[in-house]
């Protein structure tokens, strides 16, 4: 049997591949969730480097959202990662939503940053 670690990066690798596929010269919005936190990070793989990031952690997040595990934190995160972006000069991004399902947490957080200004 296949552990759920396995399956997991299995699902990544292939977001990945896909991502590879159509990215273009566009960055990379990448999320990460864990179980208390959500991250995300504006990367751009040409330069290999982060562009902007935000995350639950973050001071300003801990005052409006009581925890960081929930979809209201996960939607400031993402008008967040779009404020950012956007003053750094970066509007248009391909969407990584790593090996996670675009569901709950990860889903609020994609339709906070288009509604930000990010288009993907």
């Amino acid at each position: 049997m296949t552990s759920a670690i396995k399956l997991f990066n299995r699902r990544k690798a292939r977001t990945r591949f896909k991502i590879r596929k159509q990215k273009g010269d566009r960055p990379r919005l990448s999320v990460f969730r864990s179980g208390r936190h959500i991250y995300a990070q504006v990367i751009n793989d040409a330069d290999g480097n982060t562009v902007v990031a935000a995350s639950s952690v973050e001071g300003g997040v801990k005052k409006d959202a009581s925890k960081g595990c929930t979809v209201d934190a996960a939607q400031i995160v993402g008008k967040l990662i779009a404020e950012r972006a956007k003053t750094a000069g970066v509007t248009n991004v391909i969407f990584d939503r790593g090996g996670y399902k675009y569901h709950g947490r990860v889903k609020a957080l994609a339709d906070a940053a288009r509604e930000g200004g990010l288009s993907f």
